[in-house]
């Protein structure tokens, strides 16, 4: 299990990676490797939720969390795009949690804070605008409705999570669980299989 990309410290042998890719305008500059999601460059899904998702003007100095943030494509998308708004971003990966670090280092980010956490655990705010996330779909369902059910408790009165899931791996019963903890639960995008679904925590 140890070379999954959600594992804590992945064995594989390191294979250090770098690319250049254009999200919300703006030219990144990311190191990847081996033993993380996506090694080889930004997936269709994470590139599809950053240009469909505008965080609303009544959350874009508030905060946001990245669960299972990777290397950090779209933590850091966010980051930049939004530069009054406060970033965590976590993942239970080490490896990961490295390369985000550096990749915010890389792309003179400031506003972010990257760390390791098992899910939510390690997470110090409960009051985000906004949790948006790329679930680890090979964790399993169980994992992936636990973010949709501890996000809840961890977003202010009017905030939003945000999911990108394939619909083969799982997006309507993603959709149902959000319309079961939230209330309500939006389509904003969809495009070769993948959702991009939000869901308003009401008062």
């Amino acid at each position: 299990m140890t070379n999954h990309y959600y594992s804590k410290q992945p064995t594989t042998p390191s294979q250090p990676k770098h690319w250049t890719y254009t999200l919300r305008g703006h030219d990144f500059s990311f190191h990847s490797d081996s033993g993380v999601f996506s090694k080889h460059g930004v997936d269709f899904g994470s590139a599809l939720l950053i240009e469909s998702y505008d965080i609303p003007d009544h959350l874009a100095q508030t905060s946001l969390l990245d669960m299972g943030c990777g290397y950090g494509p779209i933590g850091l998308a966010y980051a930049y795009s939004y530069p009054h708004l406060s970033v965590e971003m976590v993942d239970v990966n080490e490896r990961a949690v490295q390369l985000a670090k550096d990749n915010a280092n890389l792309n003179r980010i400031s506003n972010a804070n990257i760390h390791e956490s098992n899910l939510y655990q390690e997470v110090a705010s409960k009051e985000f605008g906004v949790i948006i996330s790329n679930p680890p779909i090979r964790a399993g369902k169980a994992t992936v409705h636990q973010i949709i059910e501890e996000a809840h408790t961890h977003l202010r009165n009017q905030g939003q999570l945000v999911i990108v899931i394939q619909k083969k791996q799982g997006a309507p019963s993603a959709e149902k669980k959000m319309v079961e903890i939230f209330g309500n639960c939006d389509m904003i995008a969809r495009d070769k299989g993948y959702w991009i679904l939000v869901a308003t925590k009401q008062a």
